[in-house]
């Protein structure tokens, strides 16, 4: 069987960096220390130890990784070299094969939200990659397993609302690539409890917005209880409403998109949408939307981090109707009291998901139903990317690589 593309054989460490020769490694290293230290000896180097590291197809040893890191709040991330995270009890250790990047990671560069990571720290909560590294008393998965890391990293697992499967708002939890390390780096320690577990056959690449994206507008549709057949508008097209239409297509629903850019509500049509408004052009978004669908949308999932959008959002909800905030604006927005009493209407914040909601999430994706629109862009362009990302210059997902990295 393959070996992980880094295996460490036992705890302490030894250099090999001058190693020239190239030998490919196909079963587990461990039995074979005597071999490869013969091998290693030949070029006159030293025999093997315990703690040296080996990669698929090379031997070389490396202590330290790259990992994009925020220093200080609203300033460039840094790529910087940092030590490779230590494994402790009932933690495993992964090799980044790909990280999504979110909007989150830009209220985590600027620092803007009122719950506040401490600089320096590393973000990316949309990390994927295989386990390298297991330690005591790991039971839930096993080296060269894929696996994901998701913003919501672990929590106390025994609250009312752990017990409950509501565990995204444990008030003890921890988040990755916020007040955990994440996915921005060549390697990650992660509690294995709450990783995603990537299906087989789903790439690593393809997998990353769905490990967050994915799950937050998977659950947010569901929040809103419709049901085959009746309409759902999703407000906001991009990273996350893209999304959003092609789960809800999957699940039976009709579906208007509203979005104030013509080219992301062509997007929309090819991913499901019956309906598209254009919120900024068109005179009266909301009443349009309610001819159509005879009298408001059963449920609306707003994506768009715009007061505007909220407003109209729960505006065009159907009596009775449930409206789910997921996007975030920096600023409060005032709910109409009167209609909504009125009128019935739910008002519901939804907040990424569970584990549960992430393996069904992840298997509408591996079974060919959601394929987020991914552009991939080098680790080392993170900046360049975040900038894009804050003048709404992407137009779905962005998925960093470490192939320049990881030669």
């Amino acid at each position: 069987m393959p070996i992980p593309s880094r295996t460490l054989i036992t705890p302490s460490i030894r250099h090999l960096s001058s190693v020239q020769p190239t030998l490919t490694l196909t079963h587990r290293v461990t039995p074979y220390i005597p071999i490869l230290s013969s091998y290693l000896k030949s070029y006159n180097m030293p025999a093997l130890h315990n703690g040296d590291f080996f990669t698929t197809g090379a031997i070389r040893h490396g202590s330290t990784m790259h990992a994009a890191q925020v220093t200080k709040f609203g300033e460039p991330i840094e790529i910087r070299e940092i030590p490779i995270p230590k494994v402790g009890l009932g933690q495993i250790l992964i090799k980044t094969e790909a990280c999504g990047v979110c909007h989150t990671d830009l209220h985590a560069q600027q620092g803007d939200w009122p719950l506040k990571p401490s600089p320096p720290f590393t973000p990316g909560h949309e990390g994927i990659g295989k386990v390298v590294e297991v330690g005591e008393g790991v039971t839930e998965v096993k080296e060269g397993d894929r696996v994901g890391v998701p913003w919501l990293y672990s929590t106390c697992g025994h609250c009312e609302y752990c017990l409950g499967a509501r565990e995204t708002v444990c008030a003890d939890a921890v988040y990755g690539g916020y007040t955990a390390d994440g996915g921005f780096a060549e390697y990650m320690v992660a509690d294995p409890k709450y990783v995603a577990k990537i299906p087989d056959g789903l790439d690593p690449i393809a997998a990353a917005p769905i490990v967050c994206a994915g799950i937050t507008t998977y659950k947010g549709v569901k929040e809103t209880g419709v049901r085959p057949g009746q309409w759902l508008v999703v407000s906001g097209t991009g990273g996350l409403g893209h999304l959003a239409i092609q789960y809800a297509k999957a699940m039976g629903l009709h579906v208007a998109a509203v979005d104030i850019d013509d080219g992301k509500l062509r997007d929309a049509r090819g991913y499901g949408a019956e309906v598209t408004v254009n919120a900024k052009t068109d005179p009266d978004p909301v009443a349009t939307l309610k001819e159509v669908t005879g009298g408001g949308a059963h449920g609306v999932v707003i994506t768009a981090p715009s007061k505007i959008a909220f407003e109209q959002g729960i505006a065009m909800t159907r009596k009775r109707g449930t409206c789910v905030l997921i996007g975030l604006p920096p600023i409060d927005v005032p709910l109409p009291l009167f209609s909504t009493v009125c009128n019935e209407i739910t008002v519901k914040g939804s907040f990424v998901g569970t584990r549960m909601d992430m393996q069904e999430a992840l298997q509408f994706a591996a079974e060919g139903k959601v394929k987020a629109n991914i552009e991939v862009q080098p680790l080392s362009q993170v900046n360049d990317v975040l900038d894009r990302l804050h003048k709404g210059k992407v137009q779905a997902r962005v998925v960093l690589d470490f192939k320049e990295y990881q030669q």
